[in-house]
Formats: C-alpha cells, structure tokens, sequence
C-alpha cells in the first residue's frame, strides 16, 4: 500500500475508529482487548484493495467484528479461570456519551453483563443490530451466516436481553441524587439509609482478579450488602475518599486510597432503586479511568 490510497485508507480507519472501538468493546467487555481487535483491524485493512471495496465503514466494521468474535472465544475460556466474578472493564467516557441515551445504555455495566449472557454470535448480531442498526446483510457477512439465520438470532437474542435488561428509564439527575444518597450514608456509616436506597433483592459484584481484594462471590440481599459496605468503606476513614464520575455513559462513583485509584462502583437501577452494585478493584482493568474514552455508533 503507497501513494493516495495508504492514505486514503489512513483517513478512513482513523474516521472510524472510535466506532470500531465501540463495536469489538461492547462484544469482549474489555477496553484492553477492543485496543487488541483495532491493531489486528489495521493490519488487514492496510492489505485491502480499496477499488474493491463499496462501503469502507461496513468493510472495516465487517473485519472488527470477526477479530472480536474470535477474541471473545479467548476470553470465554481466560474468564473460566479468573479468580472471583468477572465484570467488564470500566470506562472514564466523555460527556457526549450520555446525551446519546440507547449509547450510553448499551455501554452501561448493567447492560454489558447482559450480554455476556449471550453466545458470542448472538452478542454479535444483538450489538450490530441494536446498536448500531447494521441492515442484515451486513450483519451476516460479518458473523458469516445466512440474512434468514441473522434475523432469527437477532429475534432470539432480543427477546433474551429484553427480559434481563434494567427496567424503567432512569434520568442522570435521578442517578446522581441516589448516588449522593448512597454515599453519604456509606461515609457515614447510616445504615437506615442505605436500606432505604437498595432493593431487597440487590446484588453486589466485586472484581479484584485475584489482585486486590473484594469479594470473591455475589452478595445478595439489602441487609448483608448495606452490612458489607459500611465495613468495608465506612472504616477507610481520611486515607480514603470518594468522588462520582461518568463511567460507561452514567454517573458512578470512583474510590481513591491514599490518593490513588483504588476501584470503581457501578450501578444498576430498576424501578428507583440500586439492584446491583458492581466494584471493579483489578488495577488491570483500571487503566482507561485515568482519560475520557470517546464512543462512537
């Protein structure tokens, strides 16, 4: 590749790269692993025949997507080993992230832990589709199946998403008043207060990877999860602090321990109340909350 097409092909990959991050990061949950897919992306749109080529977005969404599929199967059998639960990583986004509300839902970690409920084809097809509105055709180049095949895993994969899927629109302002709720009474050590914030079937997540340490099994229910955290954060005291920040498209809060980035809470809202809380504390899996990550669909 020389002349006006290595930088005709330059030009295109870097227009649509912040797509083709979203894209392979909502299949693999992993910001480190999407980075992963956007080298092996450029690597073999650098050897295409751009003359051949109708539609350079869906060609280069077409060859994100088949790397994605193909690490998302790595990542299966790496998440069977892993030490304690599994959640995606966190991102520090950009503000326009939120303003789009079915982006900043489908990044959401509530919604990225839906998909790992998913086969790897299904979450493939759900994202292209959903998300980002790929015509079935497309969609069954890139997973290589038939268009008829696509629709049916679409068919099946939205009416799995949509039974497990948060219910009930909750606005950023909602969000922010309950997590200023939720951390004054964990700062405080209210009790009372928490229980009146968490539903009665909530569920904390904690990810340490066997790093640092969380819990290594969901905690469910009010009481034990109120318990769990005005223990654990409550008795930080000074050399602990906590300070809310838009990750994955939504208000969370990010943890500091001695004025370094110890871990981030997630929510998860159903109906005005937390139904899960997600703790990622793996440094591995920190490495994007230190600058904003733009989203694109």
């Amino acid at each position: 590749m020389r002349g006006t097409e290595g930088s005709e092909s330059t030009d295109a990959f870097v227009t649509h790269r912040n797509l083709l991050f979203t894209v392979a990061y909502e299949m693999l949950g992993s910001a480190a692993d999407a980075e992963d897919v956007l080298q092996e992306t450029w690597l073999r749109w650098v050897d295409v025949d751009l003359t051949e080529v109708r539609d350079q977005r869906a060609y280069l969404v077409k060859i994100a997507t088949r790397q994605a599929l193909t690490r998302l199967r790595t990542l299966g059998r790496r998440k069977e080993s892993y030490v304690g639960s599994w959640l995606p990583e966190p991102l520090l986004t950009a503000p326009d992230v939120a303003d789009d509300v079915e982006l900043a839902d489908s990044v959401s970690m509530a919604m990225l832990l839906v998909l790992e409920t998913l086969t790897p084809t299904q979450r493939a097809v759900f994202v292209l589709r959903e998300v980002f509105d790929l015509p079935y055709d497309e969609i069954a180049e890139a997973v290589g199946k038939t268009e008829s095949a696509v629709r049916q895993i679409a068919h099946r994969a939205r009416a799995h998403v949509a039974e497990r899927r948060p219910r009930g629109v909750v606005t950023p302002a909602q969000t922010r008043s309950v997590l200023e709720a939720f951390q004054r009474a964990v700062q405080t050590g209210d009790l009372q207060g928490l229980l009146d914030i968490l539903s009665p079937d909530v569920v904390l997540l904690g990810d340490g990877g066997g790093v640092k340490q969380a819990v290594l099994r969901p905690i469910h229910g009010a009481d034990k999860v109120a318990r769990v955290l005005t223990a654990g954060l409550g008795r930080v005291g000074d050399a602990g602090s906590m300070h809310p920040a838009q990750v994955n498209g939504h208000p969370a809060l990010v943890f500091q321990l001695h004025g370094e980035l110890d871990s981030v809470l997630a929510v998860r809202f159903d109906e005005g109340r937390i139904t899960g809380l997600y703790a990622v504390r793996n440094p591995e899996k920190l490495s994007h909350m230190d600058r904003e990550t733009s989203l694109r669909r």
